[in-house]
């Protein structure tokens, strides 16, 4: 329990988890029925975004969130974070799949790196 209480990263990781849940299960989904990958991997992380803004402001960064205009100003670097995220996963499923590497694996490898990018952005960044 002191691990959940002292470090933020520990709850992050469960945010990410229970986002990275709903992120597959679409990804995973659209895959099986034929959409495009890299499509896939969008659809599936701007899902994830929501469900991790939702726990992130209410269990990882609690007391960070902004009230009135500055929550509207938060939301929105919260929405950039995620963009770079984003960003990531899209060019990294991209790049992996044109090297021959499959979807699933691709997106495990994204979700690595745009982990610990995003955790920095938010940490320093939009709920500092």
């Amino acid at each position: 329990m002191q691990l959940w209480q002292r470090f933020t990263i520990t709850r992050y990781l469960v945010a990410s988890i229970i986002a990275l849940a709903f992120d597959v299960a679409l990804f995973s989904s659209l895959v099986a029925v034929k959409v495009d990958p890299t499509l896939a991997s969008a659809a599936g992380y701007c899902a994830g975004i929501i469900v991790h803004w939702l726990v992130s402001a209410n269990l990882v960064f609690t007391g960070k969130t902004r009230e009135g205009a500055a929550l509207h100003i938060q939301r929105a670097l919260f929405a950039g974070s995620a963009l770079a995220g984003l960003g990531i996963t899209v060019a990294t499923v991209e790049l992996l799949g044109r090297a021959g590497v499959h979807p699933i694996p691709s997106k495990g490898a994204a979700v690595g790196v745009s982990f610990f990018a995003v955790y920095a952005l938010r940490k320093w960044g939009v709920f500092r």
